[in-house]
């Protein structure tokens, strides 16, 4: 047994030379891996890698957190309509479990990686390395993402004032310490109160991290600036002790102590008041705003001329249709075709225009509105007024070629009681366009929108189907049609008062003007009366834009 033992060692030890390279590398690569093993999960053992913190230790607990989202209100209105779900299933099974009973704690000391798939969203100076326009734009995109319904956490480093201003809460700490805990908005308030304003011109968020720093050029100083911290977030402590959530709010300052006794108590060094520049009057913002309106309009010179040529050829086109009578006139419903058509073509044209326009505009109109440059009023005022000069050419391009060429009732009086009736019902059909645009979020919901509404307007027209013979929900429908009340009124001041002339074979048999409007039931209300419907119709289109402008989100949205 010795022997053969002695000769399989020699035979191992004869191999040995010949294997030696390949053993050495087969046991360091074995090696090597189970270092690597070791080393992903070990405390790191280099002595030199550690920076030391001489201050207090801090622990940070979260005790049963619970967080869902409700899902349904992620989801637009429209878009659930688009998937055929009635109301009251919106909500059920909508709420989603983000997070369930999390409970944790960090020491100093510790190092915490909060691990897991995409969702519960905490940054850390994300802008660092970013251009002042990339930040400013990331920043609001995550305060987007934390207005639908999301949690966002970020830590900045003296952010720019305005980033500082699309934050909602702020945590402003100093040695582990908690100086400030509350909104963005009321943050000046609060150390204003304190006896710490905020200087004019100055970043609200570098004035403040500044003050509550700890300066250790030298022993004093240090010594200095942390009693001042220490004092302020005993302050704060002081401040917030009878609140659940630690955070200041201003509803919580005592009577006298707001932003105007904290500024009456202030030295009159004005150099330490905390003014910020106050937005323009509404007057101002208004003159702002139509100055802009009508510069850019006008700005556009080819879209304007385009316009112009394309009221101008419909009108020729429509007028040499009915030219050439002379002194026969033409058949009663080749001339009642005519009237609809002036009041109903021609805005047809400047709906797909308008709500064009507006959702070009939606994203400008959106930002500065979130921003506060302007409030909806001023803005409403410029958007109606400020396409009057572009409107009033276009009904002056539109009508006198017409009115001329199809030989139309002469004398200035009917001319101008006609131009400003399709005055009005043109300018109704802009508003209408507004208002569909200001009202759905897309450029396709919109036009559709409005193109439907315009064909239910027009099919009541009058003209189609005589009034008297519609059921009950087209005839409502009709008497809210600016295209009905349009037609009449144009009726009106063509035949009203008139011995229209019908030749029937060898006869000619004279119908009283009045005669023909009352077989159209289109004798209903005297002239006046069509103007002022037509204007309370405007109106009405008027608010409904005004609201929709105050009271829903001018978001601009991608197309479906």
């Amino acid at each position: 047994m010795a022997e053969k033992v002695s000769g399989e060692r020699g035979l191992w030890a004869g191999a040995v030379p010949q294997n030696a390279s390949l053993l050495k590398e087969s046991l360091t690569c074995h090696v090597a891996q189970q270092g690597l093993q070791d080393s992903l999960f070990s405390s790191e053992s280099d002595n030199s890698l550690y920076f030391t913190y001489s201050g207090h230790c801090n622990t940070l607990e979260v005790r049963d957190l619970n967080y869902q989202v409700d899902m349904a209100s992620q989801v637009p209105w429209f878009e659930k309509l688009a998937q055929f779900k009635v109301p009251w299933t919106y909500h059920k099974d909508s709420c989603k479990l983000g997070i369930q009973n999390l409970s944790f704690r960090v020491r100093s000391g510790q190092m915490l990686a909060i691990i897991g798939s995409s969702g519960i969203l905490i940054l850390d100076e994300p802008t660092s390395g970013l251009d002042s326009f990339t930040a400013h734009n990331l920043v609001r995109t995550l305060s987007r993402l934390a207005k639908g319904n999301r949690l966002v956490l970020i830590s900045l480093h003296q952010p720019r004032s305005d980033i500082f201003r699309l934050f909602d809460l702020v945590l402003l700490m100093t040695s582990g310490t908690t100086v400030y805990a509350g909104a963005a908005q009321h943050m000046v308030h609060y150390f204003t109160a304190a006896g710490h304003p905020c200087p004019r011109y100055s970043n609200p968020a570098d004035f403040y991290v500044d003050l509550t720093s700890i300066d250790r050029r030298s022993r004093e100083q240090e010594a200095a600036t942390r009693e001042k911290a220490q004092s302020l977030a005993a302050l704060f402590q002081e401040k917030v002790r009878d609140f659940d959530d630690f955070l200041w709010r201003a509803e919580a300052r005592q009577p006298g102590v707001g932003v105007c006794g904290a500024r009456l108590a202030l030295p009159t060094d004005t150099g330490h008041v905390p003014t910020s520049p106050e937005l323009p009057g509404p007057v101002q913002q208004f003159t702002m705003l139509i100055r802009r309106q009508i510069s850019n309009d006008f700005r556009d010179l080819p879209t304007l001329l385009i316009h112009g040529a394309q009221a101008c050829l419909m009108s020729l086109i429509i007028g040499f249709l009915y030219y050439g009578h002379g002194a026969t006139k033409l058949p009663f419903m080749d001339k009642a075709a005519l009237l609809f058509m002036i009041g109903g073509l021609i805005p047809f044209n400047v709906i797909l225009d308008v709500i064009a326009k507006c959702h070009l505009e939606r994203a400008m109109l959106y930002y500065e509105l979130e921003d506060g440059l302007y409030t909806a009023g001023p803005y409403f005022f410029a958007k109606i007024l400020g396409e009057l000069p572009e409107h009033c050419a276009y009904i002056v391009i539109y009508v006198m070629p017409i009115y001329w060429l199809a030989n139309l009732r002469p004398g200035p009086e009917p001319l101008l009681l006609h131009s400003l009736m399709v005055w009005l019902v043109v300018f109704c059909c802009r508003v209408m366009a507004l208002v569909t645009a200001a009202l759905l979020p897309t450029f396709h919901m919109s036009s559709f929108f409005g193109n439907a509404l315009y064909n239910s307007f027009y099919l009541t027209g009058g003209f189609m189907i005589s009034l008297d013979s519609l059921w009950t929900v087209p005839a409502w429908i009709s008497k809210v049609s600016f295209l009905r009340w349009c037609f009449e009124g144009l009726m009106h001041i063509q035949f009203k008062g008139l011995t229209y002339h019908m030749a029937v074979g060898n006869l000619t048999i004279p119908i009283p003007g009045d005669v023909i409007l009352s077989s159209m039931d289109l004798n209903s209300y005297p002239l006046y009366a069509i103007y002022l419907i037509l204007v309370s119709i405007t109106g009405g289109f008027m608010a409904l834009y005004y609201v929709s402008l105050r009271f829903i989100k001018q978001k601009p949205r991608q197309d479906w």
